[in-house]
């Protein structure tokens, strides 16, 4: 079994928002009263890391205030996998015995969940442990430090889904597990949630087509 207090926490906020459109990080839009791409950091901020790590390239967050060493992507590419070498670099740095590696744009992951990944880590340094919908496996993810070399060797989001994909798998509810990659996911799950950010704005009764259709998809997973 994997302990918390053996393990880095990498939280991987330098992804380049493409499909967000014109607007700087996406991690930098409100949420429920903070950045969307603070959340996440929050929700896991009483966990016993060893360290807590944020990959970043963009972002306005100040993670550093939350306890995270913050270190930058300088990668052209910045696509995750290079993320997630820079997160390992440091893990091993601090002698960690496994590293978890979660996504800033996921804003509804809890702390439960997370301890539910530790608890099914019974192969200790080999573990791969990954969050499931019921449908696929995907971040949050755990990973043993035997399998630190088969990290730094990915390259490209495939490598890193094969990975998660044969290890074991924690199901949860989808909604826990929504990442944000567009504008209308993100008016869609605020209206999903009653956040404040969609209750002020002046059209906040009337979605657009793209909101409607991320709105109908987020209340499909929310009643799974």
């Amino acid at each position: 079994m994997i302990a918390v207090e053996e393990t880095v926490l990498v939280l991987l906020a330098a992804g380049r928002s493409e499909r967000f459109g014109d607007i700087g990080s996406k991690l930098d839009q409100p949420f429920l009263a903070r950045p969307l791409g603070l959340h996440v950091a929050v929700a896991l901020e009483d966990m016993p890391f060893r360290q807590r790590v944020a990959v970043v390239d963009g972002c306005k967050i100040d993670f550093a205030q939350f306890g995270f060493f913050v270190t930058h992507n300088d990668d052209p590419e910045r696509d995750m996998a290079s993320s997630v070498r820079i997160g390992v670099d440091c893990a091993r740095a601090h002698d960690a015995k496994a590293v978890l590696i979660a996504l800033a744009d996921m804003p509804r992951v809890t702390a439960a969940h997370i301890y539910r990944l530790f608890d099914a880590s019974e192969m200790g340094e080999q573990a791969v442990v990954a969050s499931s919908d019921g449908r696929s496996p995907k971040p949050p993810a755990l990973f043993g430090r035997a399998r630190f070399d088969e990290l730094l060797a990915i390259s490209g989001d495939q490598g890193a889904r094969d990975l998660i994909q044969s290890g074991r798998h924690v199901v949860t509810n989808g909604a826990e597990l929504i990442d944000v990659d567009t504008p209308a996911e993100l008016e869609a799950l605020r209206e999903l949630v009653h956040a404040p950010e969609a209750l002020s704005r002046p059209d906040s009764h009337v979605l657009r087509g793209g909101d409607a259709a991320a709105l109908a998809a987020l209340r499909g997973q929310l009643e799974e």
